[in-house]
């Protein structure tokens, strides 16, 4: 259906004076109740989108950390394993 993307079905009727008149036609109570359910649908996503986008930030923070303690260990360990095998 073409309203589904954007795109308006006017119908032209004559006006007065060979003017015209641009109208849209009339939905049906089916159509109104799916287009309120799209639009329903398209601000929820704008809403989860944000939501993984904060949440994604959180989780590359906190793997940036795991990753930091990861080396930080390994230095440790491989600092005490130098230092044990020289004594």
């Amino acid at each position: 259906m073409a309203s589904d993307h954007g795109v308006h079905n006017f119908s032209i009727t004559p006006g007065a004076v060979g003017s015209e008149i641009l109208r849209q036609p009339i939905a049906s109570p089916e159509d109104q109740r799916k287009a309120q359910r799209l639009r329903k649908l398209r601000e929820r996503l704008v809403q989860e989108r944000m939501a993984l986008d904060r949440w994604m930030t959180r989780l590359r923070r906190a793997f940036n950390a795991v990753t930091k303690a990861q080396h930080s260990i390994a230095r440790i360990e491989k600092e005490m394993t130098r230092l044990e095998e020289s004594s």
